[in-house]
């Protein structure tokens, strides 16, 4: 098995120096940095990660609670928190709180007994997870007090109702599926605040809101605003049976750019979450408290970015779209 030492003989520096540069610590120079770790490639090294734990008295293991697994956003973040781990040698146990608070608490307790050295939860709409024996981070949105790390959800409503604005919609409905939810509250807010003085706004939530739409479509609205990708291809199909087609009789977006957005047709409009930039800051933030940094009162916000397809369109008379 190939060792720091025999890494630190090769390339002629002492095997701190090698310690240092493989695990991000101290003083070492970029340059020396990158001969190290790829001399330490070409060799094959693999860290006894059993070994550094166990010395720190740690196991090297991180529990991740997600509420619902069966929503596609959801293993998607789990993938990129499991590959920025990785990328620190660490592994993730993944609970699934099956869309219960009450199992929320219970997969917590669970993971904490298996010895996790923190949590990062994405939390259940509307809870509020209870402060735990290990460090945790949360990864939810910008109006929950409890937030680590989570997208712009405000910026990304934003960035989706100034595009309708922009296009010339002035009779808006914005669709959400649970109004329990910071999330979709979030980007409710977002897209209010761009239509304000541009557009009048109907805000609707979940089954009965749907089943609104076309009485607020033959009223005189031309855009349907949604609040995930999940919830517009409901919408489409609801629409489609009223007889209405997108976007040639209501503009149609989403938000979160899964890889339905694409298979819809027309293609969707969404707005696109950063989910790997995500990931690697809610793994920094957990290593940092596990490490014994004190937790910032300050949450993070990572920037979305609009994605426009064929779903939304010009309502300018001079606009060939």
């Amino acid at each position: 098995m190939v060792s720091i030492k025999q890494i630190a003989a090769d390339i002629g520096v002492s095997a701190a120096t090698v310690s240092n540069a493989l695990t991000g610590k101290g003083r070492v120079s970029e340059e020396m940095a990158r001969r190290i770790r790829l001399r330490a490639e070409e060799l094959g090294y693999r860290p006894n990660v059993t070994a550094r734990a166990l010395k720190r008295g740690q196991t090297g293991i991180l529990g991740l609670v997600m509420p619902d697994l069966t929503n596609p956003l959801f293993p998607r973040i789990a993938q990129s928190l499991s590959e920025a781990a990785d990328a620190r040698h660490l592994g993730i146990l993944i609970a699934d709180s099956r869309g219960s608070a009450g199992e929320q608490r219970n997969a917590m307790r669970r993971l904490i007994d298996r010895g996790v050295d923190g949590l990062l939860v994405v939390p259940q709409k509307g809870s509020a997870p209870e402060a735990q024996a290990v460090p945790m981070v949360v990864i939810n949105t910008a109006s929950d007090p409890q937030n680590t790390v989570s997208s712009d959800h405000v910026g990304g409503g934003h960035l989706i109702g100034t595009h309708i604005a922009e296009l010339g919609h002035r009779s808006v409905v914005l669709l959400g599926g649970d109004a329990v939810s910071e999330v979709q509250q979030d980007r409710i807010a977002g897209m209010r605040a761009a239509l304000s003085g541009r557009a009048e706004s109907a805000v609707r939530w979940g089954a009965a809101g749907i089943e609104d739409l076309p009485a607020l479509i033959r009223d005189g609205a031309t855009a349907v605003l949604t609040t995930s990708d999940h919830l517009a291809l409901q919408v489409q199909s609801a629409l489609a049976q009223a007889g209405f087609s997108v976007p040639r009789d209501v503009s149609l977006t989403g938000f979160d750019d899964l890889p339905l957005a694409t298979a819809m047709h027309p293609a969707l409009t969404t707005v696109a979450q950063n989910v790997p930039e995500i990931a690697m800051r809610a793994i920094d933030a957990i290593c940092a408290r596990i490490a014994g940094a004190p937790a910032s009162a300050d949450s993070q916000t990572v920037p979305t970015r609009l994605v426009q397809r064929a779903s939304t369109r010009s309502l300018h008379p001079t606009d060939p779209t």
